[in-house]
C-alpha cells in the first residue's frame, strides 16, 4: 500500500481559503490500486471528508475524522473521431492544466472554463461554469466507486442530475460516490461561445493590440469560427482562453496571494414578479433568464437570475474587512482571508452578508462552497 497517512495534519495547504484547520487523519490517494484501502480507512472513521483541490470549500473548524485527499493523476485521449474526441482525466488533475492540455491536442470546448480553480474530479460535483459554458455541456461520463460497497460504475449525464452549480453528488443520495476520473466529448472544429459582453470586449481589445513579436499572425485553427459582426478576424480557441484568463486575473484574487474560494454565493434565481418589482425600484439591477432547468415561477413565467455580486455591493459590503476576514475590494462576490482568519470568522461574515441582502431586497443567497462545520 502506498497511501500517505498523516496523523494529525494541517489542512491549510489543501484549501484555497488558507484556513489553518486540522484533521485527525489525512489520507492522500495517488495510486488507483489503493482505492479499496482508502475506502476502508474512510469506513472506519467517525467522520469522513473527501477533498479535491480545496477550492470550493470552507472549513469552519477542525475536522475530527479522516480526510481523503484525491491526488490521482493522468490524462489520455480515449477515442478520436473525424470531428470530435473523447478525453479522460483522473480526478486529481488540475482543471486549468487539463484545459490547456486539451487545446494542445487541437480539441475545443473547454476554453471558456479556463483558470477555474480546483481539480477535474470536482468539476462535475459543482457543474462548473463560466462565460456562457457549463461543464455538463461537454461532459461524457465519469468513473466512480461506491464508498460503501466498493462497486465501480460509469455514470452518464442523466445519472449525475446536473443543475445550476449543482449535481447529484451534492445531495444525500449521491454523496456515496467517489469520483475517480472524468471524460469529456470535445470538438476538433472551433465554434466560439461569446455570449458575454465582457468577453467580447476583452477579445476586441486584444485583437487591436499588436502582438509582442510584431507579426500580427494568429496561427491556431479557426476554420469554422464565424466572422465577427464588424468583419474583424474571428478569435481562435487559444485567444478565447487567454481572454478568459486575463479577465479572471483582473477580477479575482490569486488564492496563493490572498486566500479565497472564488465566488462565495450563487446568483439567486427568483420568480419573474419579484424580479420585476426589484427592477422597478432599481433600474440598473442586472437580471438574466434563468434557463429552462430553473423551471417556471409561481405565475407560470420563466424564472429570472439576479446578480449576487450586485446585491452584495449595493448593501455596502464591497471592500469590507473584519480583522483578517473580508470582502474583496474589486469583487463583492468574493470573500477573502487576509492572513489568519478562521473558517468560523469567514462563515460569520458570510451570514451577516446574507442577512443584509435578505433584509434589503428580500432575496435569499446560498453559498457556493461546501461548508464543513
Amino acid at each position: 500500500m502506498t497511501l500517505r497517512i498523516d496523523e494529525p495534519a494541517s489542512l491549510r495547504p489543501f484549501n484555497s481559503f488558507g484556513v489553518d484547520a486540522r484533521a485527525s487523519r489525512l489520507v492522500t490517494l495517488e495510486d488507483p490500486t489503493d482505492v479499496a484501502a482508502a475506502l476502508a480507512l474512510l469506513a472506519e472513521a467517525p467522520r469522513a471528508l473527501v477533498l479535491g483541490g480545496g477550492s470550493n470549500l470552507l472549513l469552519a473548524g477542525d475536522f475530527d475524522g479522516t480526510v481523503l485527499r484525491v491526488a490521482l493523476r493522468g490524462r489520455r485521449v480515449v477515442s478520436a473521431g473525424e470531428n470530435d474526441a473523447i478525453v479522460e482525466a483522473a480526478a486529481g488533475e488540475n482543471w486549468h492544466d487539463f484545459v490547456c492540455w486539451t487545446l494542445d491536442q487541437g480539441l475545443h470546448g473547454l476554453e471558456n472554463l479556463s483558470l477555474i480553480p480546483g481539480t477535474v474530479g470536482a468539476s462535475p460535483i459543482q457543474n462548473i461554469g463560466a462565460y456562457g459554458v457549463e461543464m455538463r455541456e461537454r461532459f461524457d461520463s465519469l468513473e466512480a466507486v461506491d464508498r460503501h460497497t466498493g462497486e465501480r460504475r460509469r455514470l452518464g449525464p442523466a445519472d449525475c442530475r446536473f443543475g445550476y452549480r449543482d449535481s447529484v453528488f451534492k445531495h444525500p443520495d449521491g454523496e456515496r460516490w467517489l469520483i475517480l476520473s472524468v471524460r469529456f466529448r470535445l470538438s476538433r472544429s472551433f465554434e466560439p461561445v461569446l455570449d458575454y459582453g465582457e468577453l467580447r470586449a476583452e477579445l476586441s481589445a486584444r485583437a487591436a493590440a499588436p502582438r509582442s513579436d510584431g507579426s500580427g499572425h494568429r496561427d491556431t485553427d479557426r476554420r469554422n469560427a464565424p466572422a465577427t459582426a464588424d468583419g474583424s478576424p474571428p478569435p481562435d480557441a487559444r485567444e478565447v482562453a487567454a481572454a478568459v484568463v486575463a479577465i479572471r486575473r483582473r477580477k479575482l484574487p490569486d488564492p496563493a496571494v490572498l486566500g479565497n474560494a472564488g465566488s462565495f454565493f450563487r446568483n439567486p434565481v427568483v420568480d419573474a414578479a419579484q424580479a420585476d418589482a426589484l427592477a422597478a425600484a432599481h433600474s440598473d439591477m442586472p437580471r438574466h433568464p434563468a434557463g429552462p432547468e430553473a423551471g417556471p415561477g409561481a405565475d407560470g413565467r420563466p424564472r429570472v437570475k439576479l446578480s449576487a455580486g450586485w446585491l452584495i455591493e449595493r448593501c455596502g459590503w464591497k471592500g469590507h474587512r473584519e480583522g483578517d476576514a473580508g470582502v474583496h475590494e474589486r469583487h463583492a462576490l468574493v470573500l477573502v482571508n487576509h492572513g489568519n482568519a478562521t473558517g468560523a470568522q469567514l462563515l460569520a461574515l458570510a451570514e451577516r452578508i446574507r442577512a443584509s441582502v435578505r433584509e434589503r431586497f428580500g432575496v435569499a443567497l446560498e453559498p457556493e462552497p461546501t461548508i464543513v462545520r
